[in-house]
């Protein structure tokens, strides 16, 4: 079977929607050491490989926006498309206190390599599916570890980042969300904003017109079996509508 570094779910669905999932899976292709970084299974199966949770909370709230999803198809750890290409932590050698040990050494050929056949396929497709939708609004999917390593517990089941340059959404979805009385909501949190050159950054921000956009953060352990991803989609999909339609966006 031809390895593709990202999947499209839904390409017929038309409306303004468009769902993205930057670290969909924990893939690691064969080109790559036989398709091994050197940790352990058990290792490829924590937050540092991939969003845990996040691909089956998307495709299940495309079908309720009726939107596209666009997955990658590889691991964070073999170069990670939410960061600009010349971020120093576009491919990491430690991530939460494990040292990545096929990319302790990784020089700047190979790196290359990734970026031509992982990151910027993957990014020409996200482009492509923007500019097929008149007026997009991009919901950009992730998960959270519920504790890092050494640092305390994170409370938020919820995440929303958003920058000051198009918070037009944002804004409002976190109102929305605050009037649910189960959750605890992250403004900001557990990180802030975005960062420069990151997939928001650049399929958003850099048009003279900003495109609407939230990224959604989701605590992994909300969303760690099929039931929970697709409550948490059903919980999800309504509110969306509703700011959308409160908004007049």
């Amino acid at each position: 079977m031809t390895y593709h570094p990202f999947q499209i779910y839904g390409r017929e669905r038309k409306s303004r929607w468009l769902i993205t999932v930057d670290h969909a899976s924990n893939h690691v292709p064969v080109e790559i050491n036989n398709g091994d970084l050197g940790l352990a299974p058990s290792d490829m199966e924590r937050h540092i490989a991939y969003d845990i949770g996040a691909l089956g909370t998307s495709l299940r709230l495309g079908e309720l926006l009726d939107a596209p999803v666009i997955a990658s198809n590889f691991s964070r750890l073999v170069i990670d498309p939410n960061r600009g290409e010349d971020d120093p932590t576009l491919v990491m050698h430690l991530y939460d206190g494990t040292i990545i040990p096929a990319n302790r050494y990784i020089d700047e050929a190979e790196i290359e390599r990734r970026k031509e056949a992982y990151y910027r396929p993957y990014h020409k497709a996200y482009g492509e599916l923007v500019a097929e939708r008149e007026d997009p609004i991009i919901i950009a999917m992730h998960s959270f570890s519920p504790k890092l390593n050494g640092r305390a517990s994170r409370p938020w089941e919820i995440g929303i980042l958003h920058a000051p340059q198009e918070d037009r959404f944002s804004l409002p979805f976190i109102e929305r969300l605050q009037e649910e009385s189960d959750l605890t909501v992250g403004d900001n949190e557990p990180y802030a904003g975005h960062l420069l050159g990151d997939s928001i950054d650049s399929h958003c921000f850099s048009k003279d017109t900003p495109h609407l956009n939230t990224l959604i953060e989701l605590r992994h352990d909300e969303i760690d079996t099929d039931p929970k991803q697709n409550a948490w989609a059903e919980r999800l999909a309504p509110m969306l509508n509703d700011v959308l339609e409160r908004t007049g966006l």
